[in-house]
């Protein structure tokens, strides 16, 4: 199983938006990154990941998972951009700060470090279960 990481704007789409969704979940739209789509490409069902809020509070607050495999975004009027759909698994017991991933030495190679931007990106198995730890949800969920 591959795991991941999806950022949000909280003022755009947040956690509780996403957690309103339900067992349907949402379509993770609106990603125009090639890496971004790629990555989305290569999930499969019920596959995890985290839902990180960037720009305001800089932090992993849940857990989610792949409920839908890769589609047509529908907010887009160019066939390439392409979207999985997600729903809600788990709020983090204790959010997870970017400033403590950051002073974290195992997690220094990590796509949210090295390439902040990318909006969907690949987590290590072992990043994984040390955010686990850290948030305080089991890394299995």
């Amino acid at each position: 199983m591959a795991y991941w990481l999806f950022k949000s704007e909280p003022d755009a789409f947040a956690w509780a938006d996403l957690v309103a969704r339900g067992a349907q979940g949402e379509e993770w739209n609106g990603v125009r990154n090639y890496q971004a789509r790629n990555n989305m490409r290569q999930m499969q069902l019920g596959e995890r990941g985290f839902f990180y809020h960037s720009r305001q509070g800089l932090e992993i607050v849940g857990v989610v998972e792949v409920c839908a495999l890769c589609h047509p975004d529908s907010t887009a009027d160019d066939l390439r951009w392409e979207c999985v759909d997600l729903r809600a698994l788990q709020p983090l017991p204790r959010p997870v700060p970017l400033a403590q991933i950051k002073a974290q030495p195992a997690l220094a190679d990590m796509a949210l470090v090295r390439n902040p931007r990318l909006s969907v990106q690949p987590v290590s198995p072992e990043e994984w279960a040390l955010l686990c730890r850290m948030g305080g949800v089991p890394h299995d969920l």
